[in-house]
């Protein structure tokens, strides 16, 4: 992996980008993360978060930290990526209905009311804003991405892993990404 480029994993929220940064630490790529949001039952092995992430509109000076590490980000952020730096994005993708049910699940165990908008709505606004994003990274000069499908990579990860290591470069270690592959903990199937 190029030392200057930065690795940012994204998708929708709960579509497997804890996941993704796992795999990637294991398999001996760096990654800015500060630890302040911890396991929970949700996230059973962690949210691999960096909170300065969620202020990249008015606060950038952190990517020079992140160079040749990898950086969790949901996709709405994408857009506040300054053009001089160089990024390869991991972009995950998951079935809607696995990752509103993981949603729903999560709203519940915090006490949170899960019925301000539909499922088929908020499935609707979830499509459409994943065809804007992915349109608006394609015409993105500084980016190069990789979709990977998170029910792919549960149901048979070799496959997704080598395209990951050859993506960034190809010096990760594909056995050890593969070990941190739980199938236990893809418990919204849909």
């Amino acid at each position: 992996m190029d030392k200057d480029t930065i690795s940012i994993v994204s998708g929708l929220p709960r579509s497997g980008t804890s996941l993704m940064m796992s795999m990637l630490e294991a398999g001996g790529l760096g990654v800015l993360i500060d630890g302040i949001r911890t396991p929970d039952e949700d996230n059973p092995k962690g949210y691999y978060e960096f909170e300065r992430v969620k202020q990249i509109e008015h606060d950038k000076a952190w990517l020079e930290d992140a160079k040749g590490r990898a950086v969790k980000m949901i996709a709405e952020l994408l857009k506040h990526l300054p053009l001089e730096y160089s990024y390869k994005v991991i972009f995950m993708h998951r079935k809607i209905e696995e990752i509103l049910a993981s949603q729903r699940q999560m709203l519940v165990r915090r006490g949170e009311a899960t019925d301000k908008v539909s499922d088929e709505d908020l499935a609707k606004m979830f499509r459409r804003h994943l065809e804007l994003v992915e349109t608006w990274i394609a015409e993105q000069p500084s980016m190069a991405v990789l979709f990977v499908d998170y029910n792919e990579l549960l149901a048979g990860p070799a496959e997704q892993v080598h395209a990951i290591n050859q993506f960034l470069g190809g010096t990760l270690e594909p056995e050890k990404m593969i070990s941190v592959v739980d199938p236990s903990l893809h418990r919204q199937r849909r």
